[in-house]
């Protein structure tokens, strides 16, 4: 069985649904918690994929100059290796940002403030040629909880969708990486979790109840368009979209 490789840099912002629909299109899935001390491996020999975590770090230097986590250099090497080597990559919310700077993006705090709760992107011209976005409807539901955005895509990266105040919502390095500022692994727990005592809702005068009602409303719509869009990922790394497929851009699975 093709062995998927999973970064997760916050206890909060676990696999949680998406690892669910990537374990059902057949990949498994290794979890390594650096947070917790575990050690990041050297390479990604052996495995067929990565998949990359948010959290409530840092993607850019701290004020002294370190890194947002210990362990984000090392986690910036491995998606270097990763788009150098055609690994699949799947990179959400901090993981994007990571990916980003890992290949010379520009990622800040967001002069339009923080994007909270449920939203839409829109689909970009170039996402009808990409083997994940082509079956992505125009303008999907997606759940956002950032503060910080990419604010410069890498050299040679292709966006595949958009919003008016934050114009790199997805994108992708290459033919096999892909960064998602926004969430598709998240429940409805989850986000309670993460609007309990939130030192940001309250700064934003947000209810916490009527975000997290918010976001429950939309999950079903969430997990219509990404599964099948997890499900091609996973044929990705399992080696059922081949490179003429991946030319074409036509996925075989999950639309």
């Amino acid at each position: 069985m093709a062995t998927a490789l999973v970064i997760e840099n916050d206890p909060s912002d676990d696999l949680r649904r998406l690892g669910e629909w990537l374990t059902e299109a057949g990949l498994e899935l290794w979890v390594v918690r650096p947070h917790a001390g575990d050690v990041l491996p050297a390479d990604l020999e052996g495995y067929a994929a990565l998949v990359v975590l948010g959290g409530e770090q840092q993607a850019y230097p701290l004020p002294d100059g370190s890194p947002g986590a210990s362990w984000f250099p090392a986690v910036e090497g491995l998606l270097r290796k990763a788009v150098r080597y055609r690994v699949p990559t799947l990179a959400v919310c901090l993981g994007a940002q990571l990916l980003a700077t890992a290949h010379a993006g520009l990622v800040e705090r967001s002069p339009s403030g923080p994007e909270i709760g449920p939203g839409v992107v829109g689909r970009r011209d170039a996402a009808e040629g990409d083997p994940l976005f082509r079956y992505v409807p125009l303008i999907p539901d997606v759940l956002q909880w950032h503060s910080d955005e990419i604010t410069e895509l890498p050299r040679g990266a292709t966006l595949l969708a958009a919003s008016t105040h934050y114009p790199h919502q997805a994108f992708r390095l290459g033919d096999r990486a892909w960064g998602l500022q926004f969430h598709i692994e998240c429940d409805t727990a989850m986000i309670a979790d993460w609007a309990a005592d939130s030192t940001l809702l309250a700064e934003l005068g947000y209810d916490p109840e009527l975000v997290v009602a918010a976001c429950d409303s939309v999950m079903v719509d969430v997990e219509e368009v990404w599964q099948p869009f997890a499900a091609r990922f996973a044929a990705l790394a399992l080696g059922e979209l081949d490179d003429s497929t991946m030319r074409r851009g036509l996925p075989l699975l999950g639309h």
